[in-house]
């Protein structure tokens, strides 16, 4: 866990809203969801990197992207540990464990224990948290 005191990027709400687009604020900067099968990436397997749509840092490689049949782009790690925070999550009568990105605390998705090997983990993402990177 951790908290935002560490964040890289700290802007205010209207820098945010001026940045992003309705969508995109609603999901990263006021904890939203897009609708399963409805927003970018959960069907897409080309190769590259994805970044925060909020500040451009590195968040998942496509050779860890999984097709979880969930709705949402899904990942069994994120780039390295130090990419994504963890926070406890229980919004809407559950448990969860809510990862942000850790440069600019944007809001990414949750992640599951019930991902494929080697980690057996399913970061489960919004795809309007995020911009793709082709190799």
């Amino acid at each position: 866990m951790s908290d935002t005191d560490s964040l890289k990027i700290d802007k205010t709400d209207d820098e945010w809203k001026a940045q992003l687009t309705p969508e995109q604020y609603r999901i990263t900067r006021q904890h939203g969801t897009e609708r399963a099968f409805t927003g970018p990436y959960w069907d897409r397997f080309e190769t590259g990197l994805y970044r925060c749509i909020c500040c451009n840092e590195p968040l998942f490689r496509s050779d860890t992207k999984f097709d979880a049949g969930c709705g949402w782009p899904s990942y069994f790690e994120a780039v390295s540990p130090e990419a994504v925070t963890e926070y406890r999550d229980t919004s809407y009568g559950m448990v969860r464990t809510e990862i942000r990105c850790a440069n600019c605390d944007a809001h990414l998705g949750h992640v599951f224990p019930d991902g494929p090997p080697p980690t057996g983990l399913r970061y489960c993402i919004n795809g309007h948290a995020m911009v793709f990177e082709p190799e």
